[in-house]
């Protein structure tokens, strides 16, 4: 479903805009595209006193801290560099952006993140980051079973496989909530701020 409105209580959930993420060959957009376009988000979100959460993933170089399961990746000390995890510079520094360490794929599990977000009267989350079908999809459904109202910014988002990205876009998304593009969303947020 295409954009339509955002509560007056919504916030940005920004996902994986961390170093080695963002350097990955990622589609139809590229990873300082997305980033781009969520600094432009978190902008209109900052301007209007809205919160901005910044999502990232990492790990234990020793694997310690992995998800146990049947698709755990062995753990490859030493084979990421220092740094990797990190939130990209353009978007890091905000004295007011919630941050979220997450191990997993989605944003919820094992982290604060609900809490974060209800204790800040949270009602709708806008999504944005990589991967799409991954990070952002993950995200997208815990939110959804959250009972968050959801919007995703489709040309904030990027994946490793079009076809993965198309089937987010396409399939997914529409069942969770709202999609529109960046500066759909950014006209709508100031319309309810104002």
């Amino acid at each position: 479903m295409t954009l339509t409105a955002l509560d007056s209580s919504s916030a940005l959930v920004i996902v994986d805009l961390q170093n080695a993420v963002v350097s990955a060959p990622t589609t139809p957009y590229t990873g300082r595209e997305v980033v781009a376009r969520a600094v432009e988000l978190a902008r209109a979100f900052h301007e209007h006193g809205a919160p901005v959460a910044l999502v990232r993933v990492t790990a234990r170089a020793d694997g310690s801290d992995a998800t146990p399961g049947r698709i755990a990746i062995p753990a490859q000390p030493g084979s990421l560099p220092e740094g990797w995890d990190a939130i990209v510079d353009d978007l890091a520094g905000h004295p007011d952006d919630i941050t979220v360490t997450k191990r997993t794929w989605g944003a919820f599990h094992g982290t604060d993140l609900d809490l974060q977000l209800r204790r800040r009267g949270i009602t709708q989350i806008v999504l944005a980051g990589l991967t799409t079908s991954i990070g952002v999809e993950s995200t997208a459904r815990a939110a959804y079973e959250h009972g968050y109202h959801v919007t995703l910014a489709t040309d904030a988002m990027a994946d490793l496989d079009v076809e993965a990205h198309r089937n987010s876009i396409e399939r997914i998304f529409p069942l969770l909530g709202e999609t529109g593009s960046t500066t759909e969303i950014v006209e709508m947020l100031a319309k309810t701020r104002d």
